[in-house]
């Protein structure tokens, strides 16, 4: 499904679009595994737009479905809001993708 770190899509225009996969995490609660992932488009308030999907990791190329439930995007937005937090509070640094420094 990824290669490191970035995984293609198709959009609903039938266009492949390449996205950056920002992680994955398994939950307890819903028994589900989860990728969260992003375009790095932004929003109109100038943030980076995130999606997140479920899928099946026992597959080779698992296929991305939809959250189902409020309770599903609460836990996704928990751990954003608190790698959020460590990022601006220096706990953890975001990589640079960008090349030779530019």
């Amino acid at each position: 499904m990824s290669n490191k770190g970035k995984i293609t899509l198709v959009n609903k225009e039938g266009k492949e679009v390449e996205f950056d996969v920002l992680f994955t995490f398994d939950s307890d609660d819903s028994k589900k595994s989860y990728i969260v992932y992003t375009d790095n488009a932004l929003d109109e308030a100038g943030n980076v737009k995130v999606y997140a999907s479920t899928y099946d990791k026992s597959q080779e190329n698992p296929e991305l479905k939809e959250i189902e439930t409020q309770e599903e995007w609460d836990i996704i937005s928990d751990i954003l809001h608190k790698l959020e937090t460590k990022v601006k509070n220096g706990e953890i640094t975001v990589p640079d993708d960008t090349e030779d420094g530019e």
